[in-house]
């Protein structure tokens, strides 16, 4: 297997990406897009929505995206927990739950945030407390490595919960 975001190509899982390579960080690499959770006939059942992905060689350093519903969690964190590693900042958006938490799963930190009419970049952005003019003006690749390292400083903000509490904040 050659880098984390090599795998989502070789395996298929990328879907209408909108960026994939090398990034100005030696050793870096990145991808934008959305990723296939669960398979269809002739497209995804669940897609990971607005994915951003950094990764080494060897494993995912920074894994976020949107998924419509707490219930997909799971399969989406068994279908690419394989990239993971218990340094791997991980940060899900979903529509149906009514506050955030950080919880652990199968050894693996996990965030888990509300998503209401925002974006999973512009909630990132926010985040790290970045300048989207200064994002602007730059290409693709730095704007990957700058909101990664500026998220390593600036940590993400959610109420430690069991993954069971989290689950609990789903909107029935």
């Amino acid at each position: 297997m050659g880098t984390p975001i090599d795998y989502i190509y070789e395996n298929k899982l990328e879907w209408q990406p909108s960026f994939k390579g090398a990034l100005g960080v030696a050793g870096r690499y990145g991808y934008r897009g959305a990723l296939v959770v669960t398979e269809g006939k002739t497209k995804p059942l669940t897609v990971l929505k607005q994915a951003i992905a950094v990764a080494d060689d060897d494993k995912m350093l920074f894994f976020a995206g949107e998924l419509e519903s707490f219930d997909d969690f799971e399969a989406a964190f068994a279908r690419y927990k394989g990239l993971f590693s218990p340094e791997t900042l991980t940060a899900f958006y979903f529509t149906d739950i009514a506050g955030d938490a950080v919880f652990d799963y199968e050894g693996i930190s996990v965030h888990a945030f509300s998503l209401d009419e925002s974006s999973v970049w512009n909630e990132l952005v926010e985040a790290a407390d970045l300048d989207k003019k200064e994002l602007k003006r730059m290409d693709s690749e730095e704007k990957l490595d700058t909101i990664y390292d500026e998220l390593k400083r600036t940590p993400l903000r959610a109420a430690s919960k069991s993954f069971e509490e989290a689950r609990a904040l789903k909107i029935a």
